[in-house]
């Protein structure tokens, strides 16, 4: 480093129209890798806003899809889940129908009934929904924009339905979590989490928050199902795996969809 800068207060010296011809050199290459790095923001973006507006009947029989509401049958009920496409948080993402499915199907292997289950970034809710169904305990947790929404679908979805009333809180990743869950008063035995990985820059946050509700010692599940995009997903995946025990219980090749559980490190 020190080498480099000293060839070049000697070029500025010697040359000065040629230093400035470099600068201005360098000043467009870094103005390209900018618009790289930019446009490479907008691909991504593009590729979710597209996947959002030509989803079509894959989950069939379960999933029956119109424009603004989807409609489900888990659980033995039919569930129906208001949607928005103005934001990523209003729409339902094949991570969320595929561990529906999941826990539906593998009742035995994951015991519901009577548990504490949080649920961190729960969108429309239909995940909540199904876990509420299954005689879980669950609170919802998303943005405070959301909240409106996903409270809308919680209580159309479960009321007289459910055995516990599912609640509602906002919880923005990463912030305030010893202020507003602090632990021991706020344990969980499940935190399931579905299409929370995508292109964002909070990953850092959702992974300190996933470290906080599965801690060593509280003996919480994590429960995350992602349909793999983008390099970020799969950084983030391996991210994910050495930060806690985990274990791959499903994959859905057909939807790029991987469902893993996860318990803290000792």
């Amino acid at each position: 480093m020190e080498r480099s800068s000293k060839v070049s207060r000697l070029v500025q010296q010697e040359n000065p129209g040629k230093q400035k011809e470099a600068n201005d050199k360098t000043q467009d290459g870094k103005l390209q890798v900018k618009q790289e790095t930019t446009d490479g923001a907008l691909t991504d973006q593009n590729v979710m806003a597209g996947e959002a507006l030509d989803r079509r009947n894959i989950w069939e029989p379960s999933v029956y899809y119109a424009l603004g509401k989807e409609s489900f049958y888990f659980a033995g009920h039919d569930i129906s889940i208001r949607e928005s496409i103005d934001t990523y948080g209003a729409l339902i993402w094949p991570g969320a129908v595929a561990l529906c499915q999941f826990l539906e199907n593998n009742q035995q292997q994951v015991k519901l009934m009577d548990k504490a289950v949080l649920e961190i970034g729960a969108g429309t809710g239909l995940l909540s929904i199904v876990a509420s169904l299954l005689g879980a305990w669950v609170t919802a947790t998303d943005l405070p924009d959301i909240l409106s929404n996903l409270t809308f679908n919680l209580l159309r979805n479960t009321k007289g339905r459910s055995r516990y009333t599912p609640q509602v809180a906002a919880l923005s990743w990463g912030q305030d979590l010893e202020r507003d869950f602090p632990y021991p008063s706020y344990h969980y035995d499940y935190v399931l989490a579905a299409d929370v990985v995508y292109h964002h820059d909070c990953l850092e946050e959702l992974l300190r928050t996933m470290r906080h509700f599965c801690r060593p010692g509280s003996q919480t599940t994590l429960l995350w199902a992602n349909k793999i995009r983008f390099q970020s997903d799969l950084k983030f995946t391996e991210r994910f795996k050495s930060s806690f025990n985990t274990a791959l219980l499903t994959e859905l090749p057909q939807q790029d969809v991987r469902i893993y559980k996860a318990t803290a490190k000792e």
